[in-house]
């Protein structure tokens, strides 16, 4: 019992005062998609639609998603997005998450009419 008791002591103190965030994750498309519209609906925005790509960007280790948001007229909004002990962290949140402009999904032909 009192090895238990410091066992907890030794680990309470290690992490005492501790802001030791869990590492950042990659999301998954579908998971980033429905965690950025949850976001996006709990703050009264209501996109038509949501497009979710893999960047090949990393992040502390974590691949970045970007999601294309249509908000309309047209309005394209890009979020970087990664998960951090579940929940979902963008480049509003994080500014150091690289978001950039690349063409991650972006496969139409290009047709030259001669």
């Amino acid at each position: 019992m009192a090895l238990a008791a410091a066992l907890v002591v030794l680990v309470f103190a290690l992490t005492a005062g501790s802001d030791a965030k869990p590492p950042y994750r990659t999301p998954s498309l579908a998971v980033a998609k429905q965690k950025l519209a949850i976001r996006l609906h709990d703050r009264l925005l209501r996109p038509h639609w949501i497009a979710c790509v893999a960047t090949g960007r990393h992040y502390q280790g974590a691949g970045v998603v970007r999601c294309n948001v249509n908000f309309g007229d047209p309005h394209i909004q890009a979020y970087c997005t990664l998960l951090q002990g579940g929940k979902l962290v963008t480049q509003y949140d994080d500014g150091a998450i690289p978001c950039s402009h690349d063409d991650a999904g972006w496969s139409s032909p290009v047709q030259n009419f001669d």
